[in-house]
């Protein structure tokens, strides 16, 4: 694995085993499924299981954007909604993070 793979797959780990209310690794699981996801796609799957404000959806997504490195932001025109999604590359290091959190007693 190259160094910029495991740096990202640290990131997420650590990511992963700061979740306290199982919040982290719902959003993570949601992209894995998705693939493509809009902030207010992700809002309303969050909503059923969690009591989320729209703008914690936007800034967590956000988040994992720009830190983790793990998703691809698309805009079509300025009137359409960013669509993220989860880079090919990272899914099988996705899943295996999420795995091994799982794993892990919280």
């Amino acid at each position: 694995m190259d160094s910029l793979k495991v740096r990202i797959k640290r990131r997420l780990e650590t990511y992963l085993e700061l979740d306290i209310d199982g919040f982290r690794k719902f959003i993570i699981d949601i992209l894995l499924r998705l693939k493509k996801v809009t902030v207010d796609q992700l809002y309303n799957e969050l909503n059923r299981k969690f009591k989320v404000s729209f703008s914690a959806v936007a800034s967590t997504l956000g988040y994992i954007h720009s830190k983790l490195g793990i998703l691809h932001a698309y805009k079509e025109s300025y009137k359409t909604p960013i669509v993220y999604s989860l880079k090919e590359e990272y899914e099988d290091l996705v899943k295996s993070a999420l795995r091994n959190s799982a794993a892990k007693p919280s």
